[in-house]
């Protein structure tokens, strides 16, 4: 059975940092791409970053980039998500998800994906 758990949400005031977990249970993790997207009420599902297998290359969302690195320890099972400077509009429920094999951003590509996590950023 897959599992993907993400941790390490919380209530932060602007400005501060959060760093999300993600420990996968039940794949190959080495074999899959993780990626971390977000969902804010109202709103359509965003992309936030991916990391490919080996680690080696990472995409992000444009809203996010300079603040937000995603990384991925293949020994522990787990993807991290390190949020900086941080700003109401990134006040969302955060997910990562698996992707087999090759990395991408689409959504719709991706087969696995955790219960989510709420991040809630106050002004």
């Amino acid at each position: 059975q897959v599992q993907l758990v993400e941790s390490g949400g919380g209530l932060v005031q602007a400005g501060g940092s959060l760093r999300l977990s993600c420990a996968a249970s039940g794949i190959i993790f080495s074999s899959y791409a993780m990626g971390w997207f977000r969902q804010a009420p109202g709103k359509e599902r965003e992309f936030v970053a991916v990391i490919s297998r080996s680690g080696g290359t990472t995409y992000y969302g444009d809203s996010v980039k300079g603040r937000f690195t995603i990384s991925r320890d293949n020994a522990k099972n787990t993807v991290y998500l390190q949020m900086n400077s941080l700003k109401p509009e990134d006040t969302a429920v955060y997910y990562c998800a698996a992707k087999f094999f090759v990395i991408g951003t689409p959504a719709d590509d991706y087969k696995y994906w955790g219960q989510g996590t709420q991040v809630t950023v106050s002004s």
